[in-house]
């Protein structure tokens, strides 16, 4: 077989239960649902940093986050990094990434700008992570009114209609011009993120649907704050679905397109997303927190010898970059912390015999908004979740979930006596996820586990001066 062409495919807030394959009563995704069915569906894939820059950095490079001490938003990307585009390009790849891209570090808050002209600013073609076709934006966050540009050409193009169309056009007619060449493609939408708005076929057919809430849902707060969205919670989130919808008979032509070019069967078409949407959830909107409404993502991977299997390995973002590479058949030139995950796609392996994966939220720079003040780390692991919160002087217990027993995560086990021994062997594992990853978070002393990273400042004068 030559070459598999990779698409991967980034729904920009789409949590992992948003999907009917993953259980959801409401969604209407026949496609995803097949394409799951037909490959590889993770059930326990999470956004390490369930933020968008932090998320596509480690996208792009494999690293953690945490080695750049990259905040919530607002960060540059520098071009010396080592890319996803760098090694395929290497390798004899065509590479393209078509949506937004979100790592050149404008959110309209420079002299001069304002949210709207951020917008519509071009990603110098330096900062675009060597990508070969380039047609794309920093951010957006209004569907409607999208524009990007290409390559070197600073020239902007305005998507006529809904920007999820008219970024799936730009891709199918890419990989039918390029359909005689390994390819590797990301397709970055911001759908369903906010606003939440569809098109007008979507949104009157769920206009006054019915929604099966989750059941940690809360009504009879005033979402309405959150901004010019919906009237109220059930109306954002019939309009999250409508979105996904859209996003669903997208998919339906992204691989109509692929048959028609004859390379469908040589295809490998994956769905993932940058984090989640609480939606409601605990009484709390968009993401940023370690709940699984928020770091949950789906991970289905479809065609080309991807196996008919569901997965409940736990897996993190920085699994993506090492396995796309395996999928192609391509190491990366340098170690990377991820696990290559191609081998346990494709049947070949078993998986990647690790106890769990770090969670983190390095740092917010804004002083209005969450994780300003503290900030936290976690451990996920098949059955369970750990969390310590904290500020400068270290992150303690915060929570733990049983998530067999208690999957909408009501009952925060951290104090609990019978729990006492779990939740000290989740924060050994935690503290080893830290230091073997040379994290620099400071851990407080705590469950008999000595604390990692803290200040001493007679230790370190001792050190200086003997």
């Amino acid at each position: 077989m030559s070459r598999p062409n990779i698409i991967l495919v980034i729904s920009d807030q789409l949590r992992r239960q948003a999907l009917g394959c993953y259980g959801d009563p409401n969604a209407v995704t026949p496609t995803l649902d097949g394409l799951a069915a037909a490959g590889t569906r993770f059930t326990q894939s999470s956004s390490t940093y369930p933020v968008c820059v932090p998320y596509r950095f480690s996208l792009m490079t494999g690293e953690y986050a945490h080695t750049r001490f990259i905040p919530a938003i607002e960060w540059r990307m520098s071009p010396a990094e080592r890319t996803l585009a760098d090694e395929f390009n290497e390798a004899g790849y065509s590479t393209a990434l078509f949506g937004k891209w979100h790592l050149y570090g404008n959110f309209g808050h420079y002299p001069g700008h304002t949210v709207v002209k951020a917008s519509r600013t071009p990603v110098p073609r330096p900062f675009q992570g060597r990508f070969q076709r380039f047609a794309g934006f920093d951010i957006c966050n209004d569907p409607f009114d999208t524009y990007y540009t290409n390559e070197a050409d600073p020239t902007l193009h305005k998507i006529d209609g809904f920007q999820t169309d008219g970024l799936f056009d730009l891709a199918i007619e890419h990989l039918s011009a390029h359909a005689n060449e390994p390819t590797l493609t990301v397709l970055s939408v911001e759908p369903p993120h906010p606003i939440f708005t569809a098109p007008e076929k979507y949104a009157e057919k769920w206009r006054d649907r019915e929604i099966v809430l989750r059941e940690n849902v809360e009504l009879g707060k005033d979402y309405r704050k959150r901004g010019p969205h919906g009237t109220d919670l059930i109306d954002d989130l019939r309009t999250y679905y409508a979105m996904i919808e859209n996003l669903d008979d997208n998919m339906a032509r992204l691989l109509a397109a692929l048959r028609e070019a004859g390379i469908a069967d040589n295809t490998i078409v994956a769905l993932t997303a940058d984090h989640g949407e609480l939606l409601g959830s605990h009484g709390l909107l968009s993401k940023q927190r370690p709940w699984e409404e928020s770091i949950g993502v789906p991970l289905i991977v479809s065609g080309a010898g991807a196996a008919a299997q569901v997965v409940d390995d736990p897996t993190c973002t920085e699994d993506l970059f090492p396995t796309l590479l395996g999928l192609a058949g391509i190491v990366p030139r340098d170690p990377k912390p991820g696990a290559d995950l191609s081998g346990l796609i494709h049947g070949t392996t078993p998986g990647p015999g690790r106890d769990g994966v770090l969670l983190e939220f390095v740092a917010e720079l804004r002083p209005d908004i969450v994780f300003h003040d503290e900030t936290w780390r976690g451990v996920r692991t098949r059955r369970y979740k750990y969390t310590v919160l904290g500020d400068a002087h270290g992150g303690k217990p915060w929570q733990f979930f049983d998530l067999q027993a208690d999957p909408y995560e009501q009952h925060n086990l951290v104090d609990d006596p019978g729990s006492a021994q779990l939740v000290a062997e989740h924060h050994r594992l935690l503290r080893e996820l830290l230091a073997d990853s040379y994290d620099h978070y400071v851990l407080a002393p705590a469950l008999g586990s000595p604390g990692l990273n803290e200040w001493n400042p007679e230790a370190k004068y001792q050190k200086r001066f003997g």
